[in-house]
């Protein structure tokens, strides 16, 4: 089953448990937290003190997308704080075999993220030690970005080499996901779909938003 998972980064804050506790009634699937540190990318957002309140929020699995550099200083705060998925990117350690072995040591999954025009290569190493790989369709840093369409053919390719390394890795897509955009990604082998500005700012309900992803994806 492809798998919905809603990034707060589009929530509205001031009614953050209210709005998490609606994308699981939804059906969402993961809960996805995109923490930045304005330096990896031009924004800063959160940190294990959200992730610690969502975990009190909701009962999904929470699914931490890592956009900060020297990701490898703060993952036991962020296993600390709930997370079970904690992602970091290929370009922000030198270090991603330790950074992997890290988060899995630790007891969380480990995923691996490239940006829009690094080479998927690192895969080719890295995906035996990955229980994720997320591709980057916007460029990372704010919501409401336009899909990459280029990203497509950097999936099929992901998920091939998925099926000859490690078949129990999720691919996951991160921006620019709607009700076009996700049969597309599905159908190139995203298993895991990451949506905020159109579940959270979309013009229904989050628990509607979300079944019509799910539509769209069925259809």
């Amino acid at each position: 089953m492809i798998k919905i998972a809603p990034s707060i980064l589009s929530a509205d804050f001031a009614r953050l448990g209210c709005q998490v506790k609606a994308a699981e009634e939804g059906g969402a699937d993961y809960l996805h937290v995109d923490v930045m540190d304005g330096y990896f990318v031009p924004n800063i957002t959160v940190g294990p003190l959200v992730v610690q309140a969502c975990k009190r929020a909701t009962k999904l699995p929470i699914d931490v997308h890592l956009m900060i550099r020297e990701p490898e200083r703060y993952i036991d705060s962020f296993i600390e704080a709930g997370a079970n998925i904690i992602t970091v990117h290929a370009e922000a350690t030198p270090h991603v075999h330790r950074a992997l072995q890290l988060i899995r040591e630790s007891g969380a999954r480990a995923g691996l993220a490239v940006n829009p025009l690094t080479p998927l290569s690192v895969f080719r190493d890295a995906l035996p030690y990955c229980d994720l790989a997320l591709v980057m369709t916007v460029n990372p840093g704010f919501g409401g970005q336009q899909f990459i369409e280029s990203s497509l053919k950097r999936i099929l390719t992901l998920a091939d080499w998925r099926e000859e390394l490690n078949p129990y890795c999720e691919i996951e897509v991160d921006g620019g996901i709607s009700a076009k955009t996700a049969p597309q990604v599905v159908e190139a082998g995203a298993t895991v779909l990451v949506a905020g500005t159109n579940i959270f700012s979309g013009i229904d309900s989050i628990q509607n938003n979300i079944a019509a992803l799910r539509q769209a994806i069925a259809g």
